[in-house]
């Protein structure tokens, strides 16, 4: 990739490494770039939150992979196709996806890239805490996902 050239791939983690489980975005973006920075193909962006700006990250992706921890998915995670939408968020400090989504769209006048959101089941989010050990697990079985959609480039995600 030449510089200036985007990765027609992103993977956005978003949570606070000091939240116990709610670290499991930024864990999962850090373990597949060990596996998954040089190909070329892929950017990895991690954050404490997803924030306004970050719809500028979208620009000229194929497709996008969210990864957040979560209290409402089934374990050991969920897999979501994502649309743009105003929602509630929109004007908080901390963004859904599918609002970030909605700035894309009204930015750049056309849809968005394909986005889906891998949500990795939580327990503890306390804060000072480590994750757990079955967050730990959840997050194994979500990175088996991940692996397979970093290297299936044309699958829908409830293909893989």
């Amino acid at each position: 990739m030449t510089q200036g050239t985007v990765a027609p791939l992103l993977v956005f983690g978003w949570g606070n490494l000091s939240r116990g489980d709610d670290a499991l975005g930024p864990l999962c973006v850090d373990q597949l770039r060990a596996v998954h920075a040089h190909s070329g193909h892929v950017e990895f962006l991690d954050d404490y939150q997803l924030q306004v700006e970050h719809a500028l990250d979208l620009v000229g992706r194929q497709r996008v992979l969210f990864v957040d921890a979560s209290l409402n998915c089934p374990a050991p995670f969920e897999v979501t196709p994502l649309t743009a939408a105003q929602d509630a968020s929109f004007t908080t400090h901390a963004m859904s996806p599918q609002a970030l989504m909605h700035v894309y769209r009204g930015l750049q006048g056309e849809a968005p890239p394909p986005c889906t959101l891998l949500a990795i089941r939580g327990e503890c989010f306390e804060l000072g805490e480590a994750p757990g050990a079955s967050a730990l697990a959840h997050l194994d079985a979500a990175l088996q996902w991940a692996h397979t959609w970093l290297a299936t480039p044309d699958a829908a995600p409830q293909q893989l």
